[in-house]
């Protein structure tokens, strides 16, 4: 192992210390507290909790996939852009709750948040399966000369915006009481800070499952044999996800909450964690719609993924039939 690779390993040992500290640090004070207290620090905790959620733990199985696609410098880049990204997503909801001032109001852009942020995802990953040529349309106008051609971080980016949309449905007590405050208090730049604490506490848990994935790379030219592989799982990753946020915000929540996943994985939050486990209290309370259950939700979120393996598969054949 040469100096530099060393010199990385160190950096990233560092910074995974640093992240797992901060993460129990926070988690002990999430716990240990004996009320939540709407404040700067909940808003960060509230975030850091987050990851334990069924709706939002999905999100590591996109960017650890996602900065393990590339060298370990640009990976990391990567992460930290849909960070940036996820963070900006909760920044313009914390300042549209604190400018509207109720998220009963709310709820209905974040409903076509989510089938955009659904839709977006999908089309990120169909372009990985190259199945379409996908290119953001802005791309070549609006950023710097500087940017352009780097389409690696400027797709990072819109990821993290659009999927951070996950898990906002989602009836955390820590974070109707974060956003019930913002919209009471109604002062948007009090909202935007808080929802950008909230989205840095949100994406420090899954940097330190990136930099736990980093630290198990033991060479460059290792990844090369992986990485087709990789970019297999980030684009089926994407078009799983894509399908279950597209489906959370057209059906609504009542096809997934009832579902036995959601109903096991929050009644072992409700005996473990029971701060942060989802309330059907605060989602009764706030009169939250509950949208379309039974099994047609579930039918089209099959159906959009069985539609896209035909494609991939038959795309695939076509492209091994021409070789022969």
């Amino acid at each position: 192992m040469n100096m530099n690779a060393k010199t990385i390993k160190i950096w990233l040992t560092a910074a995974a210390f640093v992240l797992f500290s901060v993460i129990l640090i926070g988690l002990f004070s999430l716990w240990t507290s004996p009320e939540f207290i709407p404040g700067y620090s909940l808003s960060f905790l509230a975030g850091i909790s987050m990851i334990f959620l069924p709706c939002t733990f999905p999100l590591v199985f996109i960017i650890v996939p996602l900065a393990l696609s590339k060298r370990i410098g640009r990976g990391l880049m990567m992460a930290l852009l849909f960070g940036a990204g996820l963070t900006l997503t909760f920044t313009l909801y914390g300042m549209a709750l604190g400018w509207l001032g109720g998220f009963v109001e709310l709820y209905r852009v974040i409903s076509w948040m989510l089938v955009l942020g659904g839709v977006a995802a999908l089309l990120f990953g169909i372009s990985e399966l190259d199945l379409i040529k996908f290119k953001l349309p802005f791309r070549q106008t609006i950023l710097p000369a500087s940017l352009q051609g780097k389409n690696d971080y400027i797709r990072s980016f819109f990821l993290g915006f659009f999927l951070g949309n996950a898990g906002v449905g989602c009836p955390n007590p820590a974070f109707y009481i974060l956003f019930g405050y913002v919209a009471t208090l109604g002062i948007p730049t009090v909202g935007a800070s808080l929802g950008a604490l909230h989205g840095l506490g949100r994406i420090v848990p899954l940097l330190f499952l990136v930099v736990l994935a980093l630290l198990g790379i033991n060479a460059m030219n290792k990844l090369s044999v992986y990485q087709d592989k990789v970019k297999r799982w980030v684009a089926w990753a994407l078009v799983g996800l894509g399908a279950f946020i597209f489906n959370y915000g057209f059906f609504g929540m009542a096809w997934f909450e009832d579902s036995i996943i959601h109903q096991s994985w929050n009644r072992f939050l409700e005996i473990t964690f029971p701060k942060i486990a989802e309330s059907a209290v605060i989602e009764s309370s706030l009169n939250l719609p509950q949208g379309t259950g039974g099994i047609v939700p579930w039918l089209v979120f099959a159906g959009v993924i069985s539609a896209i393996l035909l494609w991939d598969a038959f795309r695939r054949r076509k492209a091994e039939t021409a070789n022969l």
